[in-house]
């Protein structure tokens, strides 16, 4: 065994990456305390820092994980339960501790696990967050910054909805069709999230979002693959796939940020186009449009530009203007304006922003803030142009995009 710390140390984030949702699903379902899956894993991913540099790293890194999880929560159990009831609860899991742990007894649990946290005993506005914690391991704060929440606030709903998965009994499985309704909506809503955040990071630096969007495809295909008449589900995998086919053409051969209107469409990936194209078409006949189809539609529009030669943008309007009357989002209403701007020009782009000015949640939101920048511009008013751009750049994450808003605002000369 290789007892190097570096490598220990890389091999416990490969774990985590690949196998913390599977882990937690299989802990949680046994107990339905997620809480305390989540307190018995991290112990284990300690233990593994603590001892992997000097013992090496085991030939089933996965499987070494959750054979001490399983053991810091019989312990945990053992401290808690002194009932009979307890007791023999205790023996349970000590029998389960003690079977023999090779990759294939381990199933993998985590749509299970989704749906619970969908469960509609679960307060709707934290159902989403509460699968990208427990499948993908987010903390409270990265979450916050998706869903434009305080960390404290996120945390204590986190916290609250735990709780109730243990108080109330709530069943890890996938409801029955009848079921479905709103807690697939939660579902995809959290993939979506995922894949999004995984998306934000496109050099792949960060080890906290490292193939959140490569995890978020994954668990796209896996909920349309067990419902594939649900045309949601498919919209949602035809949205993400469009997205991924343009990773290629984001940045240029010097690292810097390309617009996509900007972009060389012989970088994307055609094959997965072409397999957006289908899942979009197959969920059309289904009769049901939502909102994860319109989304795809929209990317559709754009990718449109490889055979014609230019972006649709009066297709883009009005399916935004469609979108709206479904889900009114302030990031939707941003992206309605831009494509009023394209085809009423800036004046009417820059009146349907103005519309969400009182919106609290745009105030540290860069996309409001860089279009904008960018209308303002468009329009001759220079210093309320640098004003915005000022704003926009500093709230970016990204330094690739940063750059290119310095550079927007340079050229204003203020």
């Amino acid at each position: 065994m290789d007892t190097r710390p570096e490598i220990a140390r890389a091999a416990a984030e490969t774990a985590a990456r690949q196998s913390y949702g599977k882990l937690i699903a299989w802990l949680a379902a046994r107990t339905r305390d997620v809480a305390a899956a989540e307190d018995a894993l991290a112990d284990a991913f300690a233990a593994a820092l603590e001892r992997w540099p000097r013992t090496g790293v085991p030939e089933k890194p996965e499987a070494w994980l959750l054979a001490v999880a399983r053991r810091r929560r019989v312990d945990a159990v053992r401290r808690r339960l002194t009932s009979e009831a307890g007791r023999e609860h205790l023996k349970l899991i000590a029998e389960e501790a003690e079977a023999r742990m090779i990759d294939e007894d381990l199933p993998d649990e985590r749509l299970r696990l989704m749906f619970a946290c969908a469960h509609p005993a679960i307060e709707p506005g934290v159902r989403a967050p509460l699968i990208l914690q427990t499948i993908l391991g987010f903390d409270a704060a990265t979450i916050a910054s998706a869903f434009l929440l305080s960390p404290s606030t996120m945390g204590q709903r986190l916290v609250r909805a735990k709780s109730r998965i243990r108080e109330t009994g709530i069943p890890f499985r996938v409801p029955e069709r009848a079921e479905l309704g709103e807690r697939l909506g939660a579902v995809l809503e959290a993939i979506y999230a995922a894949f999004a955040e995984g998306w934000s990071d496109p050099a792949g630096t960060e080890t906290r979002r490292r193939n959140l969007a490569t995890e978020g495809i994954w668990l796209g295909r896996l909920v349309a693959s067990l419902l594939p008449e649900e045309p949601e589900a498919l919209g949602l995998l035809a949205l993400m796939l469009f997205a991924e086919a343009r990773r290629g053409a984001r940045r240029d051969t010097a690292g810097e940020y390309v617009p996509l209107a900007e972009q060389d469409h012989a970088l994307w990936d055609h094959a997965l186009v072409d397999e957006a194209e289908a899942l979009l078409g197959r969920a059309a006949t289904m009769g049901t449009i939502g909102r994860y189809q319109l989304e795809a539609a929209v990317q559709s529009a754009h990718a449109a530009r490889r055979l014609r030669g230019r972006t649709d943008w009066a297709a883009i309007r009005g399916l935004y203007e469609a979108l709206f009357s479904i889900a009114g989002s302030p990031v939707v209403a941003i992206n309605r304006a831009v494509a009023i701007a394209e085809t009423e020009g800036a004046v009417a782009g820059l009146a349907a922003l103005y519309v969400l000015g009182d919106d609290k949640r745009l105030n540290d939101y860069q996309p409001y803030w860089a279009a904008r920048a960018g209308l303002l511009a468009r329009l001759g008013q220079g210093a309320q142009a640098v004003e915005a751009y000022d704003r926009a750049i500093g709230l970016e994450r990204d330094p690739a995009v940063r750059r290119f808003l310095q550079a927007k605002r340079a050229v204003l000369g203020q």
